[in-house]
């Protein structure tokens, strides 16, 4: 009696396991012998480029990513990146990124060097998130703060898209379908092979002495017209200011004077202020209105901040 109810139970426990194995699809490989798994994990896939809306591109890559990841969320960070300007588009990558969670998939397609010798790379950091895009420095603020976990080369043909890859839309052509391949589940590892070294940005940071910062007018606010500057936040407030305090800096080595506040509307419409900004950077408004229309100003630009009691320096 007890060897007949050993064996019932024995069949039972063989039963569940086949039948937990079953609902687990095993991975495939396709034509291209690319290992893919049938079960879509469905993460989201970020997209910024300096495309601008007045053309179909990003419509295009969109609908290339659609086509192979249809389950995927595909989000925008902005395709009004300045034209050309891989450190803005950095900024912006670096900015967003905390936001969103591992296995999250970054398409980022500032790209002045289409077509030539420089690399198409996936990129994972050490936060467990992926980056579709050029090997021309565009993910060194991510990796600085996030780490470096790996990097391959997009050189896998069944990564592309599936018919002759042009010279000057790579957006279309390979980052596009090789960001919806890895979002709909493909094995990165046969993208292509390790990159053991990344182009890296080597922006410039303001500098903090016994007179004070000098620093870089970086970018405009847009569409509010305001300025951004390199000066951390936490640098600024080593000089000694309060909130309140009138303060002269110099932008372009022209004096300006700037009331040091906490908000826009701590100061009347249409003047001017110094704030710190929700990046924690020094900022320059002026209160429902734009600074670089009022004063002509775009960026870069110079700018120094002498330290409390400092005199200003001679240009």
């Amino acid at each position: 009696m007890f060897l007949r109810i050993r064996r019932v139970i024995s069949t039972v426990v063989a039963v569940i396991v086949l039948a937990g194995a079953c609902s687990k699809p095993p991975a495939t490989k396709d034509s291209e012998g690319t290992a893919q798994s049938s079960a879509n994990p469905h993460p989201t896939i970020v997209f910024m480029t300096d495309f601008g809306a007045a053309n179909d591109a990003a419509a295009i890559c969109r609908a290339v990513m659609a086509g192979i990841a249809p389950e995927s969320r595909i989000m925008d960070i902005t395709h009004q990146v300045t034209p050309y300007s891989i450190e803005e588009a950095s900024r912006f990558l670096a900015a967003v990124t905390p936001y969103y969670p591992a296995g999250t998939v970054f398409v980022a397609v500032i790209d002045p060097g289409v077509g030539t010798s420089r690399k198409a790379v996936i990129v994972k950091s050490k936060r467990g998130q992926y980056f579709v895009l050029p090997d021309n420095g565009l993910i060194s603020p991510v990796l600085d703060r996030d780490g470096l976990e790996s990097a391959r080369e997009i050189a896998n043909p069944g990564w592309m898209i599936q018919t002759a890859v042009s010279s000057t839309f790579h957006g279309r052509d390979i980052f596009s379908p090789a960001a919806a391949h890895l979002a709909a589940g493909w094995d990165y590892n046969l993208v292509g092979p390790r990159v053991s070294e990344l182009v890296r940005l080597n922006p410039k940071v303001s500098t903090t002495s016994e007179k004070g910062i000098d620093g870089e007018v970086i970018a405009l606010d847009d569409p509010f017209g305001s300025l951004v500057t390199d000066i951390p936040g936490d640098e600024f407030k080593s000089l000694g200011y309060n909130l309140g305090d009138k303060l002269v800096v110099q932008l372009n080595k022209k004096s300006v004077t700037l009331p040091y506040v906490k908000t826009f509307m701590d100061v009347r419409v249409g003047e001017t202020l110094l704030y710190i900004d929700s990046r924690g950077r020094v900022g320059i408004a002026v209160n429902q209105g734009s600074y670089s229309q009022k004063f002509n100003f775009l960026p870069p630009g110079s700018i120094h901040i002498p330290r409390k009691g400092q005199p200003l320096r001679e240009n």
